[in-house]
């Protein structure tokens, strides 16, 4: 029976193993992208210089989440894939290493959050009840990250071991804490802002105290001793080989924003809070592709070490399959509802029209997203997370930023909304090739 468990990602049907896997993720990034849709609507009741200051912020807060994921990431695909190969010892090692990073990048993060706030917002305004709100806010969250970043690491940790249901509960506890303390500590307590960013830092120390105390103090297939030797140099290296491309992809991504910031501040301080509105949004497409895709990487990276080629395209495709599916409803949805989906956060008509047509134009990059996100999660169960860097890389630095300013210098700012379903198309068309082309290259070379 034992045999059975440990080997479930190796013997198992792919499809329901890969149910098995993502579902319990793909409810947990629902429930998140729940909240963070209904965090932005309270503090827009609230005051929308508030919500504001929550999209010019934004980017400075992804920065934290960024590397956490890195680490996780890296931890997660070096994990899984030493399970695959059956070397326990070395996967314990891993979990350990990571759990050491997350420390280290934490005390960073709270000492930026110190001094970094501020001048990141003075970029985007001048206006003193944006700056005081965003930098009341920023601080707040980033000096707390501890709670994030280890939450992060742990759950990936659990991942990469097969264990999802673990880091299902612990998100959607921290989730559901921070919903319920939204309006308490916003209106109830009249602590505004300030209450939306305690919400969130109790609610990431929630799912914390559950994914790493379900490390730490439960049976696992990782050993976890504090007695032993908490950061290896070869893990170290090997998780920092993925780890570090995953966290500058999302850096990138932050960055990315924080230009395209820039850039329709000069048009429209509407266009930036409709872009702000639109990543709320579309997080409920996204989030059950990246919890499908937190279900199959473990999948991928135990299949490659154990060198099941088969399973390993099988669980491939299935996973391009599903996401399409998904990101075709998304579509849809955007295309029919868009109006009445910015009316929640606005219903001024400049909003409104503004926002709905830049939804409509944006969501035509999600088919296209599903083959790229894909395409990043076998470059990363590869242990190539260099290939998701680049990838992230020409998407977001080499084409997104450039077009956006180009397009809107010469079509004006409705048509920097187009960008990014060109964007999106061309990178597919790159790097799913290239993708096939590694994975069939590392089959044969194992």
């Amino acid at each position: 029976m034992e045999l059975i468990k440990e080997n479930k990602m190796g013997n198992e049907k792919i499809s329901s193993l890969l149910f098995k896997m993502s579902m319990p993720a793909i409810i947990s990034m629902l429930v998140q992208a729940l909240y963070n849709i209904i965090d932005s609507i309270f503090v827009a009741k609230y005051s929308s210089d508030g919500l504001t200051a929550l999209t010019l912020a934004f980017p400075l807060q992804m920065l934290s989440l960024a590397f956490g994921l890195g680490i996780g990431v890296g931890t997660s695909s070096l994990i899984s894939r030493r399970l695959g190969q059956h070397h326990k010892d070395e996967a314990n090692i891993a979990a350990k290493t990571g759990i050491s990073l997350a420390v280290i990048t934490t005390i960073i993060f709270m000492i930026l959050g110190t001094i970094l706030p501020l001048p990141f917002l003075k970029l985007f305004s001048k206006r003193a009840i944006v700056l005081s709100y965003g930098v009341a806010y920023l601080s707040i969250c980033m000096i707390c990250c501890l709670g994030q970043m280890l939450d992060l690491v742990s759950a990936k940790i659990l991942q990469g071991t097969g264990n999802m249901k673990i880091p299902m509960i612990s998100q959607l506890a921290g989730a559901i804490t921070n919903i319920i303390l939204d309006p308490i500590l916003i209106f109830g307590f009249n602590m505004g802002v300030v209450g939306a960013a305690w919400a969130t830092v109790i609610g990431q120390f929630v799912a914390m105290f559950i994914s790493f105390g379900s490390l730490i103090f439960t049976k696992q297939e990782i050993n976890f001793e504090f007695s032993t030797q908490s950061l290896n140099k070869k893990a170290f290296k090997d998780i920092i080989s993925v780890g570090v491309p995953t966290t500058i992809m999302n850096a990138i991504s932050s960055f990315a924003t924080l230009l395209l910031n820039l850039i329709l501040v000069q048009y429209s301080d509407i266009a930036v809070v409709v872009l702000g509105i639109y990543f709320k949004l579309q997080s409920f497409v996204f989030m059950p592709i990246f919890g499908l895709t937190q279900g199959t990487m473990p999948i991928l990276g135990y299949n490659y070490g154990a060198n099941q080629k088969e399973r390993f395209y099988e669980a491939f495709y299935l996973t391009l399959k599903v996401s399409t599916i998904i990101m075709i409803f998304g579509l849809l949805l955007f295309q029919f509802g868009s109006g009445m989906f910015i009316k929640i956060f606005n219903d001024n008509p400049e909003y409104v029209k503004m926002g709905s047509f830049a939804l409509r134009i944006i969501s035509i990059c999600f088919i296209p997203a599903a083959i790229g996100i894909t395409t990043s999660v076998m470059f990363q169960s590869l242990g190539h997370g260099t290939k998701s860097m680049i990838m992230s890389l020409m998407r977001q630095a080499v084409l997104l930023i450039p077009l956006a300013y180009i397009f809107g210098k010469l079509m004006g700012v409705n048509a920097i909304w187009f960008t990014y379903p060109i964007v999106e198309v061309i990178t597919a068309i790159i790097f799913f090739p290239i993708g096939l082309k590694i994975s069939k290259k590392a089959f044969e070379n194992a």
